[in-house]
């Protein structure tokens, strides 16, 4: 039973994951920058913020319930990030010849999330 509550949890969380990206890939972003895909972009790095910080809550800060931890983490973070589309982004602006574009996106997003992932920590230690 222990077993299928923890999938119920990712299940939740993924739920509601995939549809703040969803909401997120149709808002005007979408369209405002561009061939730069800044809605990809935006989800990356608030996700990597986002597991920077729940890290800390989660280990530091707040002993949470482990179904809670995977709803939010394996769940909501798992379907909202979106690595996959980012890579195939990428190769669609390589193969467009969007060569400059393709190198920002990666550079930005890489460098950007690695930051967003400090900000969490950062963020998480203060609380």
């Amino acid at each position: 039973m222990e077993f299928l509550t923890k999938i119920l949890a990712v299940a939740f969380g993924g739920a509601f994951g995939a549809t703040a990206r969803y909401l997120i890939n149709i808002s005007p972003l979408a369209v405002m920058f561009g061939k730069f895909p800044f809605h990809t972009f935006l989800i990356n790095v608030s996700g990597s913020f986002l597991i920077g910080f729940l890290l800390i809550v989660f280990t530091d800060k707040f002993t949470a319930n482990e179904n809670l931890r995977l709803a939010l983490t394996v769940g909501f973070l798992g379907a909202f990030t979106t690595f996959s589309t980012f890579e195939m982004e990428i190769y669609e602006l390589i193969r467009e010849r969007f060569f400059v574009t393709a190198f920002f996106y990666l550079s930005f997003s890489i460098l950007i999330g690695l930051v967003g992932v400090a900000a969490g920590v950062w963020l998480g230690k203060k609380i």
